[in-house]
């Protein structure tokens, strides 16, 4: 081998010195190398993963298998080395069985046995007065025993990254909320209870929910119930006409209902991962209609709901052909630059971006701006960034290359699985188990009837967004440069909701950080979708509300939801209101569409997009 290595450094030295190569090559054998894989042959074996990708993600609720058994060895490397841990949870479950025991001798005996785990009443799983008896008041403790050990187990190790810890959590709740006494008719005593009265048939009924349920399920139907609620009929009924649409949306102009209207009119951007008329629901608390009830010309954007063929459709496309577009159509048809814009969850942070780009480009047609449950900042988007790395993403991807989008029904196992004791298993109970059907409400069916998200778009905003967070950071890019959220220089009104899983109130709230102008900000009761529809009538709801100038000194989050005070009732006549403070003195409400200018009124609302599967 040496002097095969000497030859061929002499024969390398000859040709160097300017002899012909091919006269060492006679004499020393060249180890010819293989041709390297060219870029479409790998590229063909990259796609059979991303195949198999996709066909498991169908069967994981697009949770990536690669990111669980990530967080899995971090935690358990981490749980076997830690030996005093090992020993103080030892401690603890000797001492919760011992005082466990001490509960069930005195359940056992009727006497009342103080809880020493959460508590029965702290579980809205067992807060009915039949779990006080015995012996399923020692069934509920125990189980909140085991799930408090469990919760020690997973957040007092050092060690595994935050992220590994969460999701971990995660799992483990999952386990428990399956495994719960609640679930099982034979140690539930509201089921058995029942059960009893009815002679079985409330299991039967059950049983006829459950194979309804799994039909609709397979052939694809909504869930029972929604066929009597029907977008044009008696949903999304407030009256207007369709006056322009493109490739991506239609922009629908509200019919005036007062005889005055204030000069700048007001565009309403949803998020295209919902359809637009969860805000025009029934006139009852329909929020279009109660702006266009207090003298406000509305304008509305409705998604195209997308398909395989528009896979390449980009976040920059919603930007550009959606709110841009319309702002452009709203000031030819009503002859007026300065319009009040106004985002919902999704649709106000691409409203945030478009405002943002706007300003640097020193144009101030927005008036001002209001982010419904949108957030700008996703540092702390709350538990939807369980999943949120690169395992996640990649399985995304490879599942949205396969069939173009995203459906909703790919995520709302994930939405769901967040809450699984009260969105999954609670509701089981009560439908399969104690034979009672939730009567399907305006805004259960419009949460049926989902969208789909291109895939260029999602793959952008999960990983400029919600991974690099850029907008926050001064670096997402618009036409090649990056804007920011300081350049915003109009009145800003956000909104956030105290039981907000998918944007809570926190990250709604960092707007105030993000920006130098002055940000009013709203905290109401409720969640991400029963928060903003919250109508006038809803006497039970209530809300804090306060002004904070640009030059004034920072609150954080939790310090302003101390100081601010408890209003009592809805938020929209406080926003209405603030609308009107920034807004001109009323005038003749402008025409329907303009069609001397290309926007005649195409159709009635709520347009064909809404409409479409």
């Amino acid at each position: 081998m040496a002097a095969t290595v000497l030859r061929a450094s002499e024969a390398n030295a000859r040709t160097e010195a300017g002899r012909p190569a091919e006269a060492s090559a006679a004499a020393v054998p060249v180890r010819r190398a293989e041709p390297a894989r060219t870029d479409s042959e790998l590229q063909r074996y990259a796609n059979l993963d991303r195949l198999l990708h996709a066909f498991q993600a169908r069967l994981t609720a697009s949770i990536s298998p690669a990111a669980v058994q990530a967080a899995r060895m971090d935690w358990w490397a981490h749980f076997l080395n830690a030996p005093g841990l090992q020993l103080a949870l030892a401690q603890k479950a000797a001492v919760d069985a011992f005082r466990l025991g001490l509960y069930v001798l005195r359940a056992a005996t009727g006497q009342d046995g103080e809880p020493f785990a959460l508590g029965t009443d702290h579980d809205r799983r067992f807060a009915a007065p039949q779990w006080r008896s015995f012996p399923f008041n020692v069934m509920a403790e125990g189980f909140l025993a085991v799930q408090s050990w469990w919760d020690a187990a997973t957040n007092a190790l050092r060690g595994p990254t935050r992220q590994h810890i969460r999701q971990m959590a995660f799992m483990r709740r999952q386990i428990l909320d399956m495994l719960a006494p609640s679930n099982f008719p034979w140690t539930n005593p509201e089921v058995i209870e029942r059960t009893i009265a009815e002679q079985g048939r409330n299991l039967v009924r059950g049983f006829e929910y459950y194979f309804d349920d799994l039909e609709r399920w397979l052939t694809g139907r909504p869930p029972a119930g929604t066929e009597a609620w029907r977008v044009g009929e008696n949903l999304a009924i407030t009256r207007g006409s369709v006056i322009y649409r493109n490739e991506l949306m239609e922009l629908i102009q509200y019919a005036p209902s007062t005889e005055r209207v204030r000069p700048e009119p007001i565009l309403i951007v949803p998020a295209w991962i919902m359809k637009y008329y969860v805000l025009d629901l029934r006139p009852e608390n329909s929020l279009v209609k109660y702006l266009v009830d207090q003298g406000h010309t509305v304008f509305c954007i409705s998604w195209k709901n997308p398909e395989a063929k528009d896979r390449e459709t980009s976040l920059d496309d919603y930007r550009r052909l959606g709110v841009e577009k319309a702002l452009d159509v709203i000031e030819a048809v009503t002859g007026q630059r300065k319009v009040h814009a106004c985002g919902y969850c999704l649709g106000g942070t691409l409203l945030a971006i478009a405002v943002a780009k706007l300003a640097r480009d020193s144009d101030d047609r927005v008036a001002s701006m209001t982010l419904l449950a949108a957030q700008t900042d996703f540092s702390e988007a709350g538990e939807l960034m369980l999943f949120i790395d690169e395992n996640e993403l990649a399985y995304l991807e490879d599942m949205m290359w396969d069939q173009g989008y995203l459906d909703t029904s790919q995520m709302a196992g994930a939405f769901q699985m967040l809450r699984s004791a009260d969105l999954i298993w609670s509701r089981m109970v009560r439908q399969y188990l104690l034979g009672e059907r939730e009567p399907m409400t305006d805004l259960m069916a419009w949460n049926a009837d989902g969208t789909r998200m291109p895939a260029r778009m999602h793959s952008q905003y999960l990983r400029d967004l919600f991974l690099d967070n850029r907008l926050s950071r001064g670096r997402y890019a618009v036409e090649g440069r990056p804007v920011a959220l300081t350049d915003i220089r109009c009145p800003i009104f956000a909104v956030g909701t105290e039981t907000d899983h998918i944007a809570p109130w926190q990250s709604v709230y960092k707007i105030r950080l993000l920006t130098d102008t002055e940000v009013t900000f709203v905290l109401t009761s409720g969640g991400h979708n029963a928060g903003i529809v919250s109508p006038p009538t809803r006497t039970d709801r209530r809300h804090r509300i306060t002004t904070m100038a640009a030059d004034e000194a920072y609150s954080p989050p939790d310090l302003w939801a101390v100081q601010a005070p408890v209003r009592q009732g809805s938020w929209w006549p406080a926003w209405q209101a603030w609308l009107a403070e920034r807004s001109g003195p009323p005038v003749p409400p402008p025409p329907m569409g303009a069609p001397e200018k290309g926007y005649p009124e195409l159709l009635p609302a709520p347009g064909c997009y809404v409409l479409q599967p």
